[in-house]
């Protein structure tokens, strides 16, 4: 994480110690593009709140609250999802370069046909009994990770005309409490839909979004059982991952 102060960088005017944001990395808050963002992003001037002994202490995120196959989305239900099955692995690092480890990787996505199991999700997509589309695990001591899961598909989202999200999966990385996360999201190669999607256009830098694909891993697929790909994750520093809120740091050192 950078020391060296930056006021000009800092939220609205508010001078916060060792805050840098990067603009053309990290998505503006307010994007016109992505409509809902006017009625999401802060109206109002930034508080800057003294951490207690709670935020720093508790909730307490560890290896014991991840389960044995938490990381494996196709499992824990009466059959096998439908769709392609993938494993999707990399590593957290942080400016250095160096590994992070033991820090909770969350991922939440569609299941095959584009579909979340959600009540507001209803567009006429077929929804898959075997399969939540919801995991998580721990960075191991080297900082990587690994998924087993099915590929997403795209789906429309009202956002503008004939307007479709390309196939991605969303990822929420915590440090050692819940005041410590950032959220992120995992693209595929050579997918048509980039050009459209805001999400993905909201990031300024075009070698930003790059940082967002994930590339096939050949080596890392189980032959006649799933195909794999591989995403790091930086947390800060010149190859940063872009993230959805700049405002929500999780420090290199947890």
């Amino acid at each position: 994480m950078p020391t060296a102060p930056d006021a000009a960088s800092a939220p609205s005017g508010l001078y916060v110690p060792g805050y840098v944001r990067d603009h053309d990395t990290h998505p503006p808050l307010d994007h016109p593009g992505y409509r809902s963002t006017a009625l999401r992003h802060p109206r109002r001037p930034p508080t800057l709140l003294p951490h207690t002994l709670t935020e720093i202490t508790a909730p307490v995120l560890g290896e014991d609250r991840v389960g044995e196959h938490d990381h494996d989305l196709t499992r824990g239900h009466d059959g096998e999802p439908q769709g392609q099955r993938i494993i999707v692995h990399g590593q957290v690092r942080d400016s250095g370069g160096a590994a992070v480890p033991h820090t909770l990787v969350e991922v939440w996505q569609a299941n095959a046909a584009g579909r979340y199991r959600h009540t507001g999700d209803n567009w006429p997509a077929p929804l898959d009994p075997h399969f939540t589309g919801v995991g998580r695990a721990m960075t191991d001591a080297e900082g990587r990770y690994r998924f087993v899961t099915v590929r997403p598909g795209a789906y429309p989202w009202r956002n503008h005309r004939n307007a479709w999200r390309p196939a991605h999966i969303h990822f929420s990385l915590f440090g050692r409490a819940f005041t410590q996360r950032l959220v992120t999201q995992m693209y595929f190669p050579d997918d048509p839909l980039f050009f459209q999607d805001p999400m993905w256009n909201s990031v300024p830098d075009p070698r930003a979004r790059e940082r967002m694909l994930a590339r096939y891993d050949h080596d890392a697929t189980r032959p006649e059982w799933a195909l794999a790909y591989r995403w790091d994750i930086v947390l800060r520093g010149r190859e940063q991952t872009p993230f959805e809120s700049d405002e929500e740091i999780l420090e290199d050192d947890e």
